[in-house]
């Protein structure tokens, strides 16, 4: 089976339109804490917009909720353009932000609109990828998102040398936001109908079957174990064991590691499938020895790839797991779940670690060991269970 002209076309824009946003918002992710630090923002107020990962997490519920009660191509379609508007208009608008009041309130509203088109942007990329696989297409599709994260704060500091200065910087990038929300119209008028959502034969809206809910579990526990940047740059920033300088180096690499693993990996899911996700407990449990145990240079750098190869794994496979786990027109209900309990087992685990760390750190190693164990043994009961969609 074929991707048609139509179906391409509406593919690479939506790959342009990843590539765009990630520019956008990961360029002002970068600058958001020296940003906030400049607006007289306390260290407190810093560290809480880490509360908007999590909201971003329980918007996508909402985002999937509401679109698995539709059966309609134009709500679909109108969420996605929603979630994007206010996904990447909140971050030039953090030029005009007077004080770190207005400014922490947009960063929460962009990670809100991110978390609202994101399962119904799943759902119509899973409909559009079945021509060519969907591991295929999802993997090929985050080596464009990674694209623009690493292209998107290269040009934040470009601009921050030229001496624009924050405001400056985040007004340049209205410009990769508006060509996203181009691509995006290229997106629908490419493909206006979701036919797994309209067509008549599945049209009756089902209970999500018992291997989602199985799935799900085994991710929350991979989840749970899996260590957050934030954390681990904390970690290597608290001991010295870098230069602060060589901090976000690190963290390209990683995000370059992601770029590189998600389209070989993709293939590999459209050969075995969800069987490639068994090494994704053991990559957790090696990251976290690697980045929190490790005391030289070269323990970082590994452990950087590991974490970069566990994210790239988590863009496309987990992604394309949950559309072969449950029936077309019931994806974005599923993605939105999938996400909130990704998302708030991410957030609860980083906050046990974080307050393990104090203590000490093999107290983190064991207890990442113990849940990912867990979650190796509960996705193999998934794989028993697995049957496609």
């Amino acid at each position: 089976m074929k991707m048609g002209r139509a179906a391409l076309i509406a593919f690479l824009a939506l790959g342009l339109v990843s590539l765009f946003a990630d520019m956008t918002y990961e360029g002002a992710r970068s600058i958001i804490g020296p940003y906030l630090d400049l607006l007289e923002a306390s260290s407190v107020v810093a560290g809480l917009v880490a509360i908007g990962d999590l909201i971003g997490y329980l918007a996508r519920g909402l985002g999937g909720f509401l679109a698995g009660r539709s059966r309609s191509s134009s709500f679909y379609w109108g969420l996605i353009f929603l979630g994007y508007g206010i996904n990447l208009f909140a971050v030039p608008a953090l030029a005009l932000a007077g004080n770190w009041e207005i400014a922490f309130i947009l960063v929460l509203i962009e990670r809100i609109g991110k978390g609202l088109r994101a399962p119904a942007r799943d759902t119509v990329l899973a409909e559009i990828t079945e021509g060519i696989g969907k591991g295929k297409g999802f993997g090929l599709h985050e080596v464009m998102d990674q694209t623009g994260a690493i292209v998107g704060p290269a040009i934040v500091g470009y601009a921050l040398y030229q001496g624009t200065g924050y405001s400056g910087s985040f007004k340049v990038l209205l410009i990769p936001a508006l060509l996203a929300m181009a691509m995006l119209i290229i997106a629908f008028l490419n493909h206006r109908e979701v036919h797994s959502i309209t067509s008549k034969e599945e049209g009756k809206h089902e209970k999500l079957p018992t291997q989602f809910w199985i799935y799900s579990a085994s991710m929350a526990l991979l989840a749970l174990g899996f260590i957050h940047w934030v954390l681990a740059g904390y970690h290597i920033k608290n001991l010295g064991l870098l230069p602060d300088s060589e901090i976000p180096f690190i963290y390209m690499v990683a995000m370059i590691t992601d770029a590189i693993i998600a389209l070989p990996a993709g293939f590999l899911y459209d050969k075995w499938g969800p069987k490639t996700l068994l090494v994704t407990p053991l990559l957790a449990m090696l990251a976290i020895y690697y980045l929190m145990m490790g005391t030289e240079r070269m323990y970082i750098y590994i452990g950087a790839v590991i974490w970069g190869i566990l994210m790239g794994l988590y863009e496309t496979n987990m992604r394309v797991t949950v559309a072969d786990t449950v029936s077309p027109q019931n994806r974005a209900y599923a993605y939105g779940i999938y996400g909130v309990v990704f998302g708030t087992s991410w957030v609860v685990g980083n906050g046990i670690m974080g307050a393990l760390y104090p203590i000490s750190v093999t107290y983190i190693l064991i207890f990442v060991i113990g849940v990912e164990l867990v979650s190796l043994g509960m996705l193999g009961v998934f794989l028993k269970r697995f049957r496609k969609m």
